[in-house]
């Protein structure tokens, strides 16, 4: 069963995040990448630019170059740095986001359409987000056919793909390739785990270790910074 609908609040600036942070475990912030038009790879370090190098098109070149510098100002109100720019970001040999210089912080990305996922975590944390009808998944849909655990008949559509954002989440969470988890029983007995219906549109999953901890999710102002 998916979780009960989750209607998002209106968003939150920048300076409420240091309010958020200190009453959370895990925030998680959607930001809408068509509220930016213009960019640039200012605030990309090195490692950022030759990560960004190898993306094939212009969209995922975008949506990397958007969720970086946002991330990186989020970071600012989380960590006390005085400057996005100095926020580092790379990926260790897994692929895992990380941030330099900050090892107590867990990061997660994800992605949809024009929607970018960010969580920012105090415990380690996997996200993922998925249009609730996205046709491009249904063929990979196909190879995820399992039966309901109360039930003989198949699971439906809406149940796979929470299955799909569970696998990609827990991939994420526990830092192995997707193609590992994708054809095997996902077993979540040692987790916690929570699916949510966002604004009626999008399954988005999350999944941290078995103790109970605070996730707050929010969207995200557009934040006002040199783009241009």
């Amino acid at each position: 069963m998916l979780n009960e609908n989750l209607k998002l609040p209106f968003p939150v600036s920048l300076e409420h995040i240091p309010y958020l942070w200190q009453h959370s475990d895990v925030l998680i912030f959607l930001v809408d990448l068509d509220d930016y038009s213009t960019f640039n790879t200012g605030y990309l370090n090195r490692i950022e630019l030759e990560s960004l190098e190898r993306l094939q098109t212009s969209h995922f070149k975008k949506r990397y170059i958007i969720s970086r510098t946002v991330l990186k100002h989020i970071l600012c109100n989380v960590t006390g740095e005085l400057s996005a720019s100095g926020i580092s970001t790379y990926r260790d040999g897994h692929g895992k986001v990380c941030i330099r210089n900050h090892n107590e912080l867990y990061i997660c990305i994800s992605y949809t359409e024009s929607l970018a996922a960010l969580a920012i975590s105090k415990v380690e944390v996997g996200i993922d987000i998925e249009l609730g009808k996205k046709l491009s998944l249904k063929s990979n849909l196909k190879n995820l056919r399992t039966k309901s655990s109360c039930t003989d008949e198949p699971a439906s559509e809406t149940d796979l793909l929470k299955i799909w954002t569970l696998k990609e989440a827990y991939s994420k969470f526990s830092n192995k390739n997707m193609h590992l988890i994708f054809n095997k029983e996902l077993d979540l007995s040692n987790v916690s785990h929570s699916t949510f219906v966002l604004d009626n549109k999008y399954i988005f999953s999350v999944i941290t270790h078995s103790d109970s901890h605070t996730i707050n999710i929010n969207r995200l102002h557009k934040i006002r910074c040199n783009w241009d």
